[in-house]
């Protein structure tokens, strides 16, 4: 089996050289999508059980930290942190209409000048369109009848639910108990060919 070459390369450090090379190609992909199943796949790992695979990969010890490493390496290159996406997420979720327009007594409304906004409140816009409309009468050249124009920003709500999930919030109770509070069982059925599969994956 083949095991292709990931055109990005993050993994380094002490910790490779202990890799076997489908394990190196794993972390590799794994940094790609953070998806274990299509990173097992793309490094050459039987489609059949790689989210087998997958799951095991990320257990061994070694390859756990060379991703790790790779992640921190990776963020140190970019500036991408976990402080900077929970920055930007809470500009999202924290935004009001206020920062953006101004309103008084009902019958005129203005948006705010875009270099008076800071740049959170600029992070949480996602469209601002300006439309014209004309009119043309008879023998005479178009007229500017009015213009409107629209500010919408990102999805507040589902920032929100991001952030409180980051936070622990909104879990989902699971039951861990069968019928009549009898232990849950698995029965895991692997045909021959799936054994065989992974045990030529190992």
């Amino acid at each position: 089996m083949v095991v292709r070459a990931s055109p990005l390369s993050f993994v380094s450090g002490a910790c490779v050289a202990d890799l076997t090379p489908k394990q190196r190609c794993f972390v590799d992909e794994y940094l790609i999508d953070l998806n274990a199943t299509q990173a097992a796949i793309r490094a050459g790992f039987s489609a059949r059980t790689a989210q087998e695979q997958g799951s095991r990969l990320l257990s061994n010890v070694m390859v756990a930290e060379s991703v790790a490493r790779a992640k921190a390496e990776r963020s140190a290159r970019t500036g991408l942190t976990a402080d900077r996406v929970i920055e930007e997420l809470a500009a999202i979720g924290f935004a009001r209409m206020s920062d953006f327009a101004e309103w008084g007594d009902g019958e005129h409304m203005s948006l705010k000048p875009s270099d008076g906004l800071t740049d959170h409140q600029a992070a949480a816009i996602s469209q601002v369109v300006e439309s014209e409309k004309f009119i043309k009468a008879l023998g005479r050249d178009e007229q500017l009848m009015s213009r409107e124009r629209t500010i919408k920003l990102h999805d507040k709500l589902g920032t929100l639910k991001l952030l409180g999930q980051h936070l622990g919030m909104f879990t989902d109770k699971v039951e861990h108990t069968g019928t009549d509070g009898a232990p849950l069982t698995f029965t895991i059925a692997i045909d021959r060919k799936d054994a065989a599969d992974a045990n030529s994956d190992g």
